[in-house]
């Protein structure tokens, strides 16, 4: 199943803003979608492809800010570039530091803004890629019974088959057949891939 193409989401409450980065995103063949407020931007859908928003900071009702934390709260966080025409620099400090792509200060050259957008294109097309790769491993894992968990946990503990059974109070056999089903439903070759396996499910807990 192919991806859709890459959209741009504009929003500023200013049309002529809006018209004219809607023009120049189009000139160099990308989709966009232009919004006069963060309100009618939540009431649509995002396209199943890579995805970014150009935020204005200065909107009526939810700031551009504001809106950058509560899209952080959301399942698919978009990459956001933030333009301005009142930036300082508390301002800016706080819109990186929450993960913003760019921040760009109006006027700005239209090659600044062009190659903001195909970094955020970029950025959400590798988070995106991340996110399916976590979901597949996540499924895999749920594969698994209790008892194959605890058998991957000692593994990668470094326990022999041995030890294992030892553990379990069962036989150095049924754990090689315990072990090899984890192995197999996680589609790890060896230990080393184990581990890594564990340590992407660890790190997307964790976020």
């Amino acid at each position: 199943m192919s991806e859709e193409p890459p959209t741009v989401h504009v929003i500023d409450d200013d049309p002529s803003v809006r018209d004219a980065i809607v023009g120049m995103v189009n000139s160099v063949g990308l989709r966009v979608r232009a919004f006069e407020s963060t309100q009618a931007f939540l009431h649509e859908r995002l396209p199943d492809g890579p995805n970014c928003l150009v935020l204005d900071v200065r909107l009526p009702g939810l700031s551009g800010l504001d809106f950058q934390n509560e899209l952080k709260k959301t399942d698919t966080p978009v990459p956001i570039i933030f333009i301005t025409g009142f930036g300082d620099v508390p301002m800016t400090v706080r819109a990186m530091k929450a993960g913003a792509v760019e921040f760009l200060t109006k006027p700005f050259r239209d090659q600044d803004l062009l190659d903001a957008i195909a970094h955020a294109l970029d950025q959400d097309r590798v988070a995106r890629h991340e996110r399916a790769e976590l979901s597949t491993l996540r499924q895999r894992f749920d594969s698994l019974t209790e008892r194959e968990r605890q058998v991957m946990t000692f593994v990668l503990a470094g326990k022999l088959n041995r030890e294992i059974a030892a553990q379990f109070g069962t036989s150095e056999i049924t754990v090689k057949v315990q072990r090899s089903r984890v192995m197999r439903k996680l589609q790890a070759e060896s230990v080393i891939d184990l581990a890594h396996i564990a340590a992407k499910l660890d790190s997307g807990a964790s976020k």
